[in-house]
């Protein structure tokens, strides 16, 4: 269970860390001849990454709220959007599209050159698979895995009525099994 929780929530960070970072630098140049340099974040090339990496770390608080079924599904939300996310980062570890956005903000109709690419995406990448792994993990381990008390469950079956006889004990009893004493 550690180890699946720990990928789920390293993971996300990567990519929350990887996300805000810039993906891709240009040289943008206008028709006046105008150069001024452009830069594009991972969150400007494609936020799904970002909320993706959200749904993840939801979905680690939900792994230790929930049992057996439950925490089957919400290891497969885990590992779906971990591969999202690896698709996602994938698919803008080349992209030039915000880079013409972010020049054309800033008032040109550009022309690009000098692209680079950074490492960022790849890193993001490696966060989309390691949550994918923690998901893995969750659905073909997880209903093995302890779950929270049943302390504070709604009471089930027949309780013993409380009544104006009742001795302050019961009414504490009555308390805990989730009955108001006052109706």
């Amino acid at each position: 269970m550690g180890s699946a929780l720990l990928l789920a929530v390293v993971g996300p960070a990567l990519v929350l860390i990887g996300g805000g970072q810039p993906w891709a630098h240009a040289r943008a140049t206008n028709q006046f001849g105008v150069i001024v340099h452009v830069a594009a974040s991972g969150k400007e090339v494609n936020a799904a990454a970002t909320a993706l990496a959200l749904v993840g770390l939801a979905a680690v608080v939900a792994v230790l709220a929930t049992r057996r079924i439950g925490r089957l599904v919400v290891g497969a939300i885990m590992a779906l959007s971990g591969a999202g996310i690896a698709v996602v980062a994938a698919m803008g570890a080349s992209d030039t599209s915000a880079l013409r956005d972010a020049a054309s903000k800033a008032g040109y109709n550009p022309t690009l050159s000098a692209v680079t690419h950074s490492a960022w995406p790849w890193l993001t990448l490696l966060g989309g698979v390691l949550l994918l792994a923690g998901g893995v993990l969750t659905v073909a381990r997880g209903r093995t895995w302890p779950g929270m008390s049943r302390k504070y469950d709604a009471p089930t079956g027949a309780a013993k009525r409380v009544t104006a006889a009742s001795t302050p004990a019961d009414i504490w009893k009555a308390l805990d099994r989730g009955e108001d004493p006052t109706a």
